[in-house]
């Protein structure tokens, strides 16, 4: 079994990547999407969404981190992969799935959905500019408004030379609405010769069994129920060998994680971010924690950074 941890824009960037990859359970990451407009972008902005690639592409937890760019231009995705492989991330990933409206008026993420032929040259532009031995793979939705062309835009990122399909068992017009339609996968993974993913609404163990049952796929990919529970994907993990509830993060264990996260808040967001973050995670770990509302209540009206690192260390056991 693989487990993937999801990118997603404004919630698991980096830093969380490094948190939630240090609690384990996880194979890959994905960066969050890198947006390719009409230039070139120099490797600062790279090196923002993906700081990784200082360390071999690599959280510092050992776990390797794919980049993700979005696009509509073939030659101008190819030439910013291009010049992405040359600082070295584990493989490019391609956003086919982004459902923000502003991003879908300029015909990028879940837009290109609605034209199969599009996805083919754009995936194959990449795939010609970057070394034969960096993996390419895809994120797509079930399709745009519907998922009529699910199949075809399968088989067109199969035919671009992806060698790997995540798929977000939504439309773009479902957004993140529950439920994820872990049984349409099926008939995508029929119509590929390539790993499928399956992505979407595994907030639990169960879910997580379930989506495999429906999927048939044996790879997974956790976003915000990994965000809610760290323990997650360990948890999963012991559910496949047999010995369900063996390996749980109980929230002592999650202190020093919520330590290390607001740390590197401190260190590496701008000031105006850094209370949010924490506020927006906690909001989430409430999903799972108990403590995490208490938590929550104490922290939502502090903004003070040293009123607030004070109480962070109040935490530790």
């Amino acid at each position: 079994m693989t487990l993937l941890l999801a990118p997603m824009e404004g919630l698991l960037d980096f830093v969380l990547r490094d948190v939630l990859t240090r609690v384990g359970g996880v194979d890959r990451c994905v960066s969050e999407f890198i947006r390719v407009t009409g230039t070139v972008l120099p490797d600062k902005v790279f090196l923002r969404y993906l700081p990784e690639l200082r360390h071999g592409g690599r959280t510092l937890a050992g776990v390797p981190v794919r980049a993700q760019l979005l696009g509509s231009d073939p030659a101008c995705m190819a030439d910013n992969a291009a010049h992405l492989a040359a600082l070295g991330p584990e493989g490019i990933d391609l956003n086919f799935g982004c459902p923000a409206k502003v991003v879908n008026r300029h015909g990028g993420g879940a837009a290109l959905l609605q034209e199969p032929e599009r996805i083919a040259t754009l995936v194959a532009a990449v795939r010609r500019a970057v070394p034969a031995h960096l993996p390419v793979s895809a994120k797509m939705r079930l399709g745009f408004n519907d998922a009529s062309l699910a199949r075809e835009c399968a088989q067109a990122m199969q035919a671009g030379g992806a060698s790997e399909l995540v798929v977000h068992a939504r439309t773009k017009a479902d957004g993140y609405r529950p439920p994820a339609y872990w049984e349409q996968i099926p008939a995508i993974r029929a119509a590929v010769h390539i790993p499928v993913v399956a992505n979407g609404e595994i907030w639990t163990v169960a879910d997580a069994q379930r989506c495999r049952a429906l999927s048939g796929c044996d790879a997974l990919m956790l976003g915000r129920g990994m965000v809610a529970d760290p323990g997650l994907a360990r948890a999963i993990r012991a559910a496949d060998r047999g010995q369900p509830g063996t390996d749980p993060v109980e929230w002592p264990a999650l202190l020093p994680q919520l330590a290390a996260f607001w740390q590197l808040v401190c260190n590496d967001l701008e000031p105006r971010q850094r209370a949010g973050r924490l506020k927006q995670w906690l909001n989430l770990l409430r999903r799972r924690y108990p403590q995490a509302e208490q938590a929550f209540q104490q922290l939502r009206t502090m903004t003070d950074q040293r009123a607030i690192t004070a109480w962070v260390a109040g935490l530790q056991p």
